[in-house]
């Protein structure tokens, strides 16, 4: 057996290994902390990379998902407006009829059906012009005396939301601003004969008579005997026309959303097999380095006292 004195090369080779498994447990120890098997940019460069893009991808669809989710609750308040036009027009064609059909009714009952009647008119117009965070909920366009006319869905009145993580670029859906005012507005070329009544017709000759269920005001409003029953089947098909194009509309809207949320779901799994840590290999690889730090700080402890039996021989 020998002994070198200058150079203990089992204690160098036991201190190298153990500082070795000191790092590789400082390692695991930080990645069981953060939870992340990526810690530094130099471990795997490629996939942190694609992580950060995937990353950045979730981002955007969640902000594209709020906008989606910001549609939704427009296009419900618009049809709640709807819902209650509608509601209006049944009353005032109820109104007609308590205030023509009962001949029991005195002249100051009709004027109260009346009173109510017009204010009704009120309410509609100031319904169409109301808002949704400062955007307008109705496209109250079509309104000039008797050129007005209804316009359906073909008319380019809309709101664009971006349904994608790439912006401007990717896809988008058109909402539709009902055109409320518009379905209110009856033209006597658009229904049949009887649908106004002789008083109503207060056009210029040739022109076509108007009836609009929105008055800005009580006193420009339309009175209970120059309107006629037909009108109001009319207007509520309009309005139930106005309802159903907005069905279509948060119908897309809704499968939009539902098509983000898969896709931020399916990146979210995509980037957890990139990123996160296997958290019971990873416990098992720090137990196993602490096992090899104690039997490396006892061999390191055994290389050094080798030195002793040298000095022993020296005596």
């Amino acid at each position: 057996m020998s002994f070198s004195i200058t150079s203990n090369s089992a204690a160098a080779s036991a201190g190298f290994h153990l500082a070795k498994n000191q790092a590789a447990m400082q390692m695991s120890m930080r990645r069981l902390s953060s939870g992340k098997k990526i810690i530094a940019p130099h471990e795997d460069p490629a996939n942190l990379s694609v992580s950060m893009k995937i990353n950045a991808s979730i981002t955007r669809l969640a902000g594209a998902q709020n906008n989606l989710q910001n549609s939704i609750s427009f296009l419900e308040v618009q049809d709640g407006i709807l819902a209650s036009a509608a509601k209006i027009i049944t009353r005032m064609n109820e109104l007609k009829g308590l205030a023509s059909q009962d001949p029991m009714k005195s002249s100051q009952d009709i004027a109260s059906y009346d009173d109510e009647f017009r204010d009704l008119q009120v309410q509609l117009y100031q319904m169409s012009g109301e808002t949704f965070n400062g955007v307008s909920l109705f496209a109250n366009y079509g309104v000039n005396g008797a050129e007005s006319v209804f316009r359906d869905a073909r008319t380019n009145n809309t709101v664009s939301v971006h349904t994608s993580s790439d912006g401007a670029t990717g896809s988008k859906i058109s909402l539709h601003k009902s055109a409320l005012l518009a379905a209110l507005t009856l033209r006597s070329d658009t229904l049949a004969a009887a649908a106004f009544s002789t008083a109503n017709n207060s056009a210029t000759a040739g022109a076509a008579s108007v009836f609009s269920f929105a008055a800005t005001s009580s006193t420009n409003g339309m009175t209970l005997d120059k309107v006629s029953a037909g009108v109001f089947d009319k207007a509520l098909s309009n309005v139930a026309f106005l309802r159903a194009q907005m069905g279509g509309s948060m119908s897309r809207v809704t499968i939009a959303s539902e098509n983000i949320a898969r896709q931020k779901t399916n990146l979210s799994a995509a980037q957890s097999r990139l990123m996160d840590i296997d958290i019971a290999e990873e416990t098992a690889r720090m137990a196993k380095y602490s096992v090899l730090i104690q039997a490396g700080a006892a061999m390191l402890s055994q290389a050094n006292s080798s030195s002793d039996i040298a000095l022993l021989l020296l005596r």
